[in-house]
């Protein structure tokens, strides 16, 4: 299976490009298409999977399944039988969320939930990973929400959904400290 993330806007920010780095590193660079990528970034995300300029639904991709909070069925095992590619990713971005998958892939009609929360790109990845081989939602533990110190009475916080594992929010490598340079005070 294979996990296409369909980037929506003109830039890739760095907390975009750590998360897709991650993405890359959770499925392995054969399994990750990046669609919809101006010419800017195209060079610097070929390192870590498979890139178009064009939209997926330009791409006429066979077998494909859109991963949307607001679809009615729940991803499950069986639908990694049942289809090839799942799109997930860039069009996750904003909260609250503005159902950008509904009105942009209007062509795709399959579609699956990893439950009514939104995730981050990476860690819908890692989810969705773990789910076609045999996990459940149940399985995981969740924080809905996390906020990160970034200095003296100051911290961002993500509004996401994130995994929990061995503790810890599932967050890509050089995010916390992305954070704290960026600040602005």
């Amino acid at each position: 299976m294979k996990f296409i993330i369909e980037h929506v806007g003109k830039r890739i920010y760095k907390w975009s490009l750590l998360e897709y780095i991650h993405c890359s590193k959770i499925v392995g660079k054969s399994n990750i298409i990046f669609t919809n990528i101006g010419e800017k970034y195209r060079d610097k995300l070929r390192k870590y999977g498979k890139v178009y300029k064009e939209s997926v639904e330009k791409l006429h991709f066979k077998s494909i399944c859109v991963l949307d909070p607001s679809a009615k069925k729940q991803l499950s095992k069986t639908d990694g039988k049942r289809f090839k590619y799942f799109v997930i990713g860039g069009i996750l971005g904003d909260f609250p969320r503005r159902r950008r998958t509904a009105k942009i892939l209007k062509k795709i009609k399959e579609r699956r939930n990893l439950g009514k929360r939104q995730f981050s790109t990476d860690n819908a990845i890692y989810v969705a990973k773990e789910i076609l081989k045999g996990r459940s939602l149940e399985d995981f533990k969740f924080k809905n929400g996390i906020e990160i110190p970034i200095g003296k009475n100051l911290s961002v916080i993500l509004p996401f959904r994130f995994v929990i594992k061995d503790g810890k929010p599932l967050l890509p490598e050089g995010l916390i400290d992305y954070l704290k340079k960026r600040r602005t005070i």
